[in-house]
């Protein structure tokens, strides 16, 4: 009725007038109810104004045609449950003209092999069945190349292509848990798996880790005290602080998320990103069916490439199936050839190799001058790899006004608060190095922040 009502409006002119509610009730065999109630909706929509013992008249359309409509009553049809899309926005924003970042998730276009994709793409867009439907699970070859990658007794049955690292992220959370449930997440964790589990409708739960990861202990004491079944964790060259879990360690996690009938999700997004040797990943480990491990492409090489493989056994692999089926049916086949041709070729060594190099170069470059410019900030630690530093400020200096303050110098960086799912012990900033053009736009940046810490330290925040 709101429909054929806002038709009959625009074909009016304003002021016009509309049938009477009696008139509408006969002319379309409908209630007065329903009238008043289509009539309601479009006087909120401010489309036609009701004037008692006159009339419904067309309103004018000065309003709607300026883009001022009062769009307030979606409030009330979409409810309390919000999608938060700060943390990860800010990470994907590209910096205006001038601004140094020391902040993002993707390599700088320097250091993707951006000629190695163009070669692939045309590679793969010469074979025959480029655009046909790919296996709804992703192509053979690619699912045993992410299977090889995983380790131990993986097979590429147990392997899913799908779109990309938080994707797989989104699919984990919503097939292993039910709305309303706890999810652990180790503290502080990746500001988009935080976002994910929550737009699933999780309950995320922190465990706290040291330099060498998650404490075993502290995360069986969360099981328990939580009932969880779920926990989120990035292993190697965790993000955002780069602790990497020792072997041991990733045996007694196993062991912890076994006793407690749970799942382990296994963020390994950096383990190309290693500059030294790390221990294997979880999932070669796990004989239980334990963990659901996600490997992804697009960190390594470049945004849009959204390619990666989901590990996972038993009815827990049926379930992302499904929920990969039913959200988006598959990856786009020209993506997943694309994939194969690199992954396939020489130049993916290569590649791994330069990248290696170039991070050693840019950490130590990067460390070298937060110690000379900012001897106050502490690292959590030197990471055998990665892309990020997670740097401890001085207690009595407030993080957002660090960061609003970097920010008009000239300078881009991470709050720390976006990697806690509560309270943060104190004010903590991340810092990219792989974001930045070169080493010296690294230097500059450094340069720019010490002047921004030493403003914030004297301004009130």
């Amino acid at each position: 009725m709101a429909a054929i009502l806002r038709e009959e409006a625009e074909r009016l002119r304003p002021g016009d007038r509309l049938p009477s509610s009696r008139e509408l009730v006969r002319l379309h065999g409908v209630s007065p109810v329903t009238v008043s109630r289509a009539l309601g909706r479009l006087a909120a929509e401010g489309r036609v104004v009701t004037r008692p013992g006159s009339g419904t008249y067309v309103a004018p359309r000065t309003a709607r045609q300026s883009g001022t409509a009062d769009l307030s009553w979606q409030t009330v049809a979409l409810g309390d449950r919000a999608v938060d899309d700060a943390g990860v926005s800010g990470l994907l924003t590209p910096p205006p003209d001038g601004v140094v970042p020391l902040t993002g998730g993707y390599l700088n276009p320097a250091l993707r092999p951006s000629r190695a994709l163009g070669a692939a793409a045309s590679r793969a867009l010469r074979r025959p069945d480029v655009w046909a439907l790919p296996p709804l699970t992703g192509l053979a070859e690619l699912r045993r190349w992410f299977a090889g990658e995983a380790g131990g007794d993986v097979t590429a049955s147990d392997a899913l292509v799908v779109s990309g690292g938080q994707s797989a992220l989104t699919h984990a959370f919503r097939a292993l848990a039910a709305p309303g449930t706890p999810v652990l997440v180790e503290t502080p964790t990746y500001p988009g798996a935080l976002a994910a589990a929550r737009a699933a409708g999780l309950r995320a739960t922190a465990v706290p880790i040291d330099r060498d990861g998650v404490r075993p202990e502290l995360l069986a004491e969360a099981f328990a005290v939580t009932g969880a079944r779920v926990f989120f964790c990035q292993p190697t060259l965790h993000n955002p602080t780069g602790a990497t879990l020792p072997l041991e360690r990733r045996e007694q996690v196993l062991a912890v998320a076994r006793a407690a009938g749970a799942f382990v999700i296994e963020d390994d997004y950096a383990r190309y990103f290693a500059t030294a040797p790390v221990p294997p990943p979880l999932i070669a480990l796990d004989a239980h069916g334990t963990v659901v491990h996600v490997n992804s492409l697009t960190k390594v090489l470049a945004p849009s490439m959204r390619v990666a493989g989901v590990i996972a056994r038993g009815p827990a692999a049926h379930r992302l199936r499904a929920s990969q089926l039913v959200e988006s049916f598959f990856v786009a086949r020209p993506l997943q050839e694309t994939a194969l041709e690199l992954i396939s070729s020489p130049a993916w060594p290569r590649h791994l190799s330069a990248l290696s190099t170039e991070l050693t170069a840019r950490r130590d470059a990067l460390a070298a001058a937060l110690a000379a410019r900012l001897p106050a900030a502490g690292l959590h630690l030197v990471p055998r790899g990665g892309l990020h530093l997670w740097v401890r400020l001085p207690q009595d200096l407030d993080e957002e006004n660090v960061v609003e303050a970097a920010r008009r110098a000239g300078v881009t960086v991470s709050p720390g608060r976006i990697y806690h799912p509560a309270e943060p012990p104190g004010p903590r900033i991340r810092l990219t190095h792989t974001a930045a053009a070169h080493l010296s736009e690294l230097a500059e940046g450094v340069g720019r922040l010490a002047l921004a810490v030493g403003r914030a330290a004297v301004e009130p925040p």
